[in-house]
């Protein structure tokens, strides 16, 4: 299949490692020229010196915390001046903090309202000119199966990745006509440092071992395994290409089956 994506600009957001690492390398390998970023500069130097070195790429990599208006700019201002345009925006961020309603308080609520939606916004109204000045674009937002099957214990996960969704789904008719696409991809239990974290979260308030918080998430999947990131990277991917280009307003899970329910 013929992407389209050889020469094409594309930031990746949090590509350190992770969901974010496999999509950067995956548009990598597919031509991409990238700027990615992280909140630690020496972790996202050495991905990005990893990247050019084995997909032979020009990458540009930048620390920018993404709870940061100003940060935010300068990312997408940098990936300009440097590359000439942006084609591909992948939005991405760690999870909130795990918690219920009642252990929740108004500042934790307000930190994941900056982390989860208002990342997607600012780096979404940061990318649109330029996109425009190219004649298309493709935004592609990393969220979680939780905007479709709530998960137990979290809390501001369930509730504010819904909200990016909302977002996205009203801005893609809105950009439509331009030929700028927007869509989510819904990772489900993925082999990621942050589910390592969750089990052990888990594991910690159950007073369980955290191979048994394991073994129990993989019974409720019917492929009986965690996801890859690579997995969730091709469909980035796929989105960002060509062949997508009448693809926009959606939201595919990437969960091994797991989601229960019908859409």
């Amino acid at each position: 299949m013929k992407t389209g994506l050889d020469g094409k600009v594309a930031i990746v957001c949090a590509a350190s490692e992770g969901l974010g690492r496999a999509a950067a390398e995956t548009l990598a390998a597919e031509g991409c020229r990238l700027a990615i970023c992280s909140r630690r500069q020496d972790a996202i130097d050495a991905a990005a010196a990893d990247i050019r070195d084995r997909y032979r790429t020009d990458v540009l990599s930048l620390q920018a915390d993404l709870r940061d208006a100003a940060q935010i700019k300068r990312l997408v201002s940098a990936t300009v001046e440097k590359f000439g345009g942006l084609d591909i925006m992948v939005t991405n961020v760690g999870g909130p903090k795990p918690g219920t309603f009642e252990t929740l308080t108004d500042d934790e609520w307000i930190e994941a309202v900056e982390l989860l939606l208002m990342s997607a916004v600012r780096l979404t109204r940061e990318a649109i000119p330029h996109m425009r000045r190219r004649g298309a674009g493709r935004i592609i937002h990393i969220t979680s199966v939780a905007v479709k099957q709530p998960v137990a214990g979290l809390m501001l996960s369930n509730a504010i990745r819904a909200a990016v969704v909302g977002f996205s789904k009203t801005l893609s008719k809105e950009l439509a006509r331009e030929n700028i696409t927007v869509n989510c991809v819904a990772p489900g239990y993925t082999r990621t440092a942050r589910v390592v974290k969750l089990n052990e979260a888990t594991a910690q308030r159950e007073g369980n071992p955290v191979e048994e918080v394991e073994r129990r998430l993989i019974a409720n999947i019917p492929m009986g395994r965690l996801g890859e990131p690579g997995e969730l990277a091709g469909l980035i991917a796929y989105l960002a290409s060509d062949q997508a280009a009448y693809i926009t307003g959606s939201v595919i899970q990437v969960d091994g089956g797991s989601v229960a329910g019908l859409f």
